[in-house]
C-alpha cells in the first residue's frame, strides 16, 4: 500500500488540478456581479440518507481557495446523515465560497455514495471474519478520493496502483507461460530490483489453486468467479497457507454467502464504479 505521505501528495494534486480545471483564469460569474469585499455564509444541505464522506476534503478545498474562509463542522466523515441535515457552515468571502462550491459538491456527492455503498457491504459481513476491499476500478484522476471514501465507509483498500503490489491475473499468467513460471519470474524480478512487494495470484479453478500453493511466498490467492461450493473447496485446499480473496460479480445479497465459505476478503469494483451520487447542495444562509 502507498504511504501516508504519498496519499497526501495525491490529495494535493487532486485539489490543485481541480481548481485549475474549474476556476482557470477566474470565476467570471462571481467577479461580474459580487463585490470583492462581500461576505457570505452557506450551509451544506443533505438531500439523501446515507453516510457522509468528504468533509475533511471539503475543508482542504476551501482553505486552498481562500485560507480566510471559516468552516463550522456539524457532522463528521463516516457519520450517518438524513434528509435536511446540515453537515457544515462555511463563512467568509462570497466569491471564494462560490469558487469552491462545485468542487466541494462534486467530490462529496461521490465520496458519500461510495462510503454509503461500502457501509452496506460492511453491515452484510457483520459477524464474519471477511473484510470488503475496493479495486482499481476507479475514476481516473481521483482514485485517492474514492479509496478514501471506502475507508470512511468501513472498508479496506486493495493496492492503490500498479506500483505498490504485485497482482498476477489471468492475462499475466497466460502471457508469461503459466502460473508457476509467472510466480518464479516475479520473485526473481523482485529480488533483482530489491523490491519488497506482496504477491497476489489469481486462480480460475481448483487446479490452479493447487499449482499456486506449490510456489511458496504468495501473499494472497484471488479466488475469481468461483461458485459457493468451489469456494469452500478452495478454502479447504489453501488451509491457511496464505490469505484468500473472492471476487467476480459479488453483490450485497451474495456477499454473506461467500463470507460463510471462510474467505478473508471480498473485493468489489461496484463500490466505486456503480454508485449513484448522494444528493447534496450548498445553500446561502
Amino acid at each position: 500500500m502507498i504511504s501516508a505521505t504519498q496519499f497526501e501528495k495525491e490529495i494535493e494534486l487532486i485539489i490543485s488540478n481541480a481548481i485549475r480545471e474549474d476556476i482557470g483564469e477566474g470565476d467570471h460569474s462571481s467577479l461580474a456581479c459580487i463585490p470583492k469585499e462581500a461576505k457570505g455564509k452557506a450551509k451544506l444541505l443533505v438531500k439523501d440518507d446515507g453516510i457522509i464522506a468528504g468533509v475533511e476534503f471539503a475543508q482542504r478545498v476551501f482553505k486552498a481557495v481562500d485560507a480566510q474562509l471559516h468552516i463550522d463542522i456539524k457532522i463528521k466523515d463516516g457519520q450517518k446523515v438524513k434528509r435536511r441535515d446540515v453537515v457544515f457552515y462555511v463563512e467568509g468571502s462570497s466569491r471564494s465560497i462560490l469558487m469552491a462550491e462545485r468542487l466541494v459538491l462534486n467530490a462529496m456527492q461521490r465520496m458519500s455514495a461510495i462510503a454509503t455503498k461500502t457501509a452496506e457491504f460492511v453491515k452484510q459481513l457483520e459477524g464474519t471474519k471477511t473484510k470488503i476491499l475496493d479495486t482499481r476500478k476507479t475514476t481516473p484522476g481521483i482514485r485517492a478520493l474514492e479509496k478514501w471514501a471506502v475507508k470512511i465507509g468501513g472498508g479496506e483498500n486493495h493496492r492503490f496502483a500498479l506500483y505498490d503490489m504485485i497482482m498476477l491475473k489471468d492475462n499475466h499468467i497466460d502471457f508469461s507461460g503459466g502460473i508457476t513460471r509467472a510466480i518464479h519470474k516475479t520473485k526473481q524480478y523482485l529480488q533483482e530490483k530489491n523490491l519488497d512487494l506482496k504477491i497476489i495470484v489469481e486462480a480460475r479453478n481448483l487446479d490452479e489453486i493447487e499449482e499456486i500453493l506449490e510456489s511458496k511466498g504468495v501473499y494472497r490467492i484471488l479466488i475469481d468467479n468461483f461458485n459457493f461450493e468451489d469456494t469452500k473447496k478452495a478454502i479447504k485446499l489453501i488451509d491457511g497457507k496464505c490469505l484468500t480473496e473472492s471476487s467476480g460479480g459479488i453483490t450485497l445479497e451474495t456477499a454473506p454467502l461467500f463470507a460463510a465459505c471462510g474467505v478473508d476478503y471480498i473485493s468489489s469494483g461496484a463500490l466505486t464504479h456503480s454508485i449513484h451520487n448522494m444528493d447534496l447542495s450548498l445553500k446561502a444562509v
